[in-house]
């Protein structure tokens, strides 16, 4: 167990107001679990007791005290997803990966699970991997999903994925564009606003093309800092009231030209976004 990176961790989250879910996460995320080790350090470093920490990370989900695969595969197996064939989904999974729920593969490169609930029920039967969802699966398409799993999900052609299109937003208080047409993402005009985190203030780009994740900042901003989002026109914050279903964290959000909403994580190296037209 490495301490001193236990400690940078901790004290770099403190010194930016980030919270014991963000030290946290960022444990997991150097780790892929949280060892036993590091939350007695955690609670050492905050002055917090062990039960404590205890209990946030066996709180979410998203937590994990036993080291995990490089890939977690969740299956559901709620009455819904049951009824349209989920258990042969699981047992698909589990025979080609050659494990049973609740185990990782001998090379730690996948998890798998099986959830009493994923909150789709009218796309069952639902997998999960790595927070993509994947809808109406059945046996012929888990290889594929697991394929894809290993390859990236994130490895998208921008010029003819049909789920990549751009978007123009504006500012949800004083509803001045935010796009910037001197400065292009993918080809479309970026979206403009301005950042802070800690001490740190400046400007930061993102593409206005829904799916991707491309982004420029003025600043390197570390590793799941959250940092909080200004228009830099009125300099209101912009603050939502969603959390993001990856993380956790309270969305920020912009309107889209012809009606509707979008709103992104501001946790770097969280992709959670909603569109809502």
């Amino acid at each position: 167990m490495n301490s001193e990176l236990i400690r940078e961790i901790v004290d770099r989250n403190e010194a930016n107001n980030n919270g014991l879910i963000s030290t946290m996460e960022e444990i997991q995320s150097k780790f892929g679990y949280l060892p036993r080790e590091a939350l007695e350090k955690v609670a050492e470093k905050t002055n917090r007791s062990l039960v404590d920490i205890y209990g946030v990370a066996t709180f979410y989900r998203a937590f994990s005290l036993e080291p995990r695969g490089e890939h977690l595969v969740s299956a559901c197996l709620g009455t819904a997803c049951h009824v349209r064939g989920a258990s042969l989904v699981a047992n698909e999974i589990g025979k080609q990966l050659g494990i049973e729920p609740g185990e990782t593969t001998q090379d730690d490169k996948f998890t798998f699970e099986t959830v009493n609930c994923l909150g789709a029920c009218a796309l069952g039967p639902v997998v999960v991997v790595d927070g993509h969802y994947f809808s109406q699966v059945n046996t012929s398409t888990v290889s594929d999903i697991l394929k894809k799993s290993v390859e990236g999900f994130d490895k998208v052609e921008v010029a003819t994925d049909e789920r990549i299109f751009p978007i123009e937003v504006s500012c949800p208080r004083c509803n001045h564009s935010l796009m910037a047409p001197d400065h292009q993402m993918d080809g479309y005009p970026s979206i403009w606003i301005t950042h802070s985190y800690g001490l740190k203030h400046g400007w930061l780009r993102m593409s206005s093309l829904y799916g991707s994740y491309k982004s420029e900042a003025e600043y390197d901003i570390p590793e799941n800092q959250v940092i909080n989002f200004f228009c830099p026109h009125c300099h209101t914050e912009l603050i939502g009231a969603a959390d993001c279903t990856e993380c956790g964290t309270q969305m920020i959000p912009m309107i889209v030209r012809g009606g509707g909403t979008v709103q992104v994580c501001p946790r770097k190296g969280c992709k959670g976004h909603i569109l809502d037209l």
